[in-house]
């Protein structure tokens, strides 16, 4: 009775996965899809021009801010970082991303501390293929659509080599355009005077 039902946009979403045991790993970070896919669900009334539909554009959490101001009419600031996709959701305009988005870890900690396996690392993530890479270069490369819960890290794969260099050039460009010096993770904690790390390199859940 409201009318909030017609004027009001409801986002339901997550800011991580969860690998609930796959690769041996619980909770987050880790560079595969039970970890980085999220939920992401635009409830937008009829009023304000939404109809039910699925979208496949690589959506990340960074674009929510400058969509919702895009539902708002807001001017976005270019400082903002993300992208736009209102006018995608609502089905008005093409997708005006690209194929690809960013997944980061800047820095390993808890669960996943270096005493077991973790590491700082950069990747690209599409409908078809993911790609990671650590401080030591080209580290992970899935088919998504082939093996849809990467299982079968392919980047040693002679087969796929042309197209793990594309993606390592353009993962590159992307940290070039996004400021991202890719250092190791202990520099960071340094200069952004992160509080004190334990022996594994992560700060204590419990003082």
């Amino acid at each position: 009775t409201t009318g909030l039902d017609k004027n009001t946009i409801i986002v339901f979403l997550s800011d991580h996965g969860d690998l609930l045991g796959s690769h041996g790993g619980f909770k987050k970070q880790q560079p595969y899809g039970e970890s980085y896919k999220i939920p992401m669900i635009f409830y937008v009334p009829n009023e304000l021009g939404g109809s039910p539909s699925v979208k496949k554009a690589m959506i990340n959490v960074e674009d929510l801010m400058p969509t919702l101001l895009g539902f708002a009419s807001i001017e976005i600031p270019e400082t903002i970082e993300g992208i736009n996709y209102s006018n995608y959701i609502l089905n008005q305009a093409e997708n005006p991303g690209d194929s690809v988005t960013l997944i980061t870890c800047i820095q390993p900690f808890g669960q996943w501390n270096r005493n077991v396996g973790g590491r700082e690392y950069r990747g690209l993530v599409a409908e078809n293929y993911t790609y990671v890479c650590d401080l030591n270069g080209s580290w992970l490369f899935f088919d998504n659509l082939k093996d849809p819960f990467q299982m079968n890290n392919l980047v040693e794969s002679e087969e796929y080599a042309v197209i793990i260099k594309n993606y390592e050039e353009l993962l590159m460009k992307k940290l070039e355009e996004t400021g991202d010096e890719f250092l190791s993770g202990l520099e960071y904690v340094e200069k952004y005077n992160y509080p004190e790390l334990d022996e594994r390199e992560t700060v204590p859940y419990y003082k």
